[in-house]
């Protein structure tokens, strides 16, 4: 069973895992909820497990095959302090190892080709690869980071909806709606938001890009300003030869359009998703080739 490689995509809203063989021909699929390490590592532990589970069952596998199999779990917050390693430790995986969202990502993307990739989904973060070279930047969480993500629309939203009912602010028909969403009391959206996670914040995000397609003054300023967030993290990560950007996540397409000419010019479709990022990474690590730094 040593030959089994499995990829898990941990996002913030929930856990994917793919189980193949050592030659990478998926066999099977699972899912579990969310992974936010920084701030439910317990769960985050219980939930990549699961969703570990599930795909082996998927594959005709009974769940204790799990302590059998290589695993390569890609995790938002793995860069911070010692958490990837506190993870690799708790998990009861035969081999695993655990890099960040933007190195799956980046590896599901491109393969082994350079380029940028921006992951914009609950979270966000990049990773480059040059002449076979990684570096990422971001990642840092929704509190002081992620911006962009599902979570920072929300959380943004809910700000200029507060400050529209102050009247610090002009409302728009999205403040108005936020608000009637709370019966128009600010303080249970104070309280909705000191409980919050960031999966919570980024049900949000819809209904901002909705609003600003139809021209709504605050969805316009938020979603501008996240857009100018992406140019500026691609604009660090940019080199003159860089032969393609790659945006992924559940907000990639959303942010197409107001993403900078400069930086449409070399949009490309990803080669596959982050969870094939993982597998592929898994795969490498059954057959003993290193996969490149987290």
């Amino acid at each position: 069973m040593t030959e089994l490689a499995i990829g898990i995509d941990g996002g913030g809203t929930s856990c994917r895992a793919a189980v193949a063989d050592r030659m990478g021909n998926v066999i099977g699929r699972g899912k579990a909820g969310p992974a936010n390490i920084l701030s439910d590592l317990e769960n985050s532990l219980v939930n990549i497990v699961q969703c570990a589970q599930a795909a082996l069952r998927d594959a005709g596998f009974e769940g204790e095959t799990v302590s059998t199999v290589s695993v390569v779990i890609g995790l938002a917050g793995a860069n911070v302090g010692d958490y990837g390693k506190r993870i690799e430790k708790a998990l009861p995986f035969r081999n695993r190892q655990v890099v960040t969202d933007a190195r799956i990502s980046l590896q599901g993307a491109l393969g082994d080709a350079d380029g940028i990739v921006g992951a914009l989904g609950t979270g966000s973060v990049y990773n480059a690869r040059r002449d076979g070279r990684l570096h990422g930047i971001g990642g840092w969480g929704s509190i002081v980071g992620d911006q962009a993500s599902g979570a920072r629309l929300g959380r943004d939203l809910l700000e200029k909806s507060l400050l529209a009912h102050d009247k610090v602010r002009p409302a728009s028909a999205l403040t108005d709606r936020l608000m009637a969403e709370y019966g128009n009391d600010p303080e249970r959206v104070v309280e909705f938001a000191h409980t919050a996670r960031p999966a919570d914040f980024a049900r949000y995000a819809p209904m901002v890009f909705e609003s600003a397609a139809a021209g709504d003054a605050t969805a316009l300023g938020i979603v501008r300003d996240a857009a100018c967030a992406i140019e500026e993290s691609l604009d660090a990560l940019f080199w003159p030869e860089c032969p393609s950007i790659c945006l992924l996540g559940g907000l990639a397409r959303a942010y197409r359009p107001w993403i900078a000419e400069r930086h449409k010019a070399l949009l490309a479709e990803p080669k596959a998703d982050a969870l094939q990022g993982a597998v592929d990474l898994a795969v490498k690590l059954v057959n003993g080739r290193t996969g490149g730094a987290a």
